[in-house]
C-alpha cells in the first residue's frame, strides 16, 4: 500500500467538496454562449472578438466607477493605478480588433451579419 504524503501543518489537501476553478469563472455558460447562427466559418471569430470586447469594456466601466470613488476619498495613489489599468485596457483592445482584420470586409460577415442586423419589428407610432 502507497503511503500518505506528508503535508505541511494545516495544508488542506481535500478538495472534494470545494468550488473548481471552472465553476468560479462560470466556464461552462461562458463558453457555451457562443451560439454562431449560419454555416460560415467566421461567425464564431466575429461573436467572440465582440463578447470579449464587451467583457473588457464591462472592466473598464467597474475600474472607472472605483477610480472616481478613491479620488473623491482623496486616495488618489489608487485611483491612478485604476486609471493606468483601464489605460492598460484600452491598448489590450485596440490590438484585439487586429485580429478581425483576417476578415474581408463584408465578403466574410454578409452571410451571418442578417442575423443580427434584421431590421425589428416597428412599433405603432402615435399620430399626435
Amino acid at each position: 500500500m502507497a503511503e500518505t504524503p506528508k503535508t505541511p501543518e494545516g495544508a488542506h489537501t481535500d478538495l472534494a467538496g470545494d468550488m473548481s476553478y471552472g465553476d468560479y469563472l462560470s466556464l461552462d455558460r461562458l463558453l457555451g454562449a457562443q451560439n454562431p447562427r449560419s454555416d460560415n466559418h467566421n461567425e464564431m471569430l466575429f461573436i467572440i472578438q465582440h463578447q470579449t470586447t464587451e467583457l473588457w469594456l464591462k472592466l473598464v466601466l467597474h475600474e472607472l466607477r472605483e477610480a472616481r470613488r478613491r479620488i473623491a476619498a482623496d486616495d488618489l495613489s489608487a485611483a491612478f493605478k485604476m486609471l493606468a489599468r483601464v489605460s492598460r485596457i484600452m491598448a489590450q483592445l485596440i490590438q484585439a480588433w487586429d485580429v478581425l482584420s483576417t476578415l474581408t470586409p463584408r465578403a466574410n460577415t454578409s452571410p451571418f451579419a442578417e442575423c443580427w442586423a434584421r431590421p425589428r419589428a416597428s412599433s405603432p407610432s402615435s399620430t399626435g
